[in-house]
């Protein structure tokens, strides 16, 4: 088994501007969650969620200004400072971080 691995998920309370009929940032991180938990049930697998305008740590902030400015769009899937995907994220490209981490899917 591979160590923890830690998730964090970006948003806000609204829907992105070109996201207006998708979830909200904080139901996709509860999808995103679910998903991992199910295919990923034995692994040690932390996500978080943070709202973009309430940032809690530096790396928080600095990603939370890149969406802010429109650098990135949200909802914002990041792991050990590296951009996983990003907008409307795929459950797929997850796993397959994950994967490549030496996670072991069931």
């Amino acid at each position: 088994m591979a160590e923890s691995f830690n998730i964090t998920i970006y948003g806000a309370n609204q829907p992105c501007p070109s996201c207006i009929h998708s979830p909200s940032s904080k139901e996709t991180m509860e999808w995103i969650q679910a998903a991992i938990k199910r295919k990923f049930p034995n692994e040690d697998i932390r996500i978080r969620y943070i709202d973009i305008y309430y940032p809690e740590t530096e790396e928080d902030q600095k990603f939370a200004e890149k969406v802010i400015n429109d650098e990135y769009f949200y909802p914002l899937v990041v792991s050990n400072g590296k951009v996983i995907c990003e907008g409307d994220p795929k459950i797929k490209r997850i796993y397959q971080e994950l994967e490549e981490n030496g996670f072991k899917a069931v």
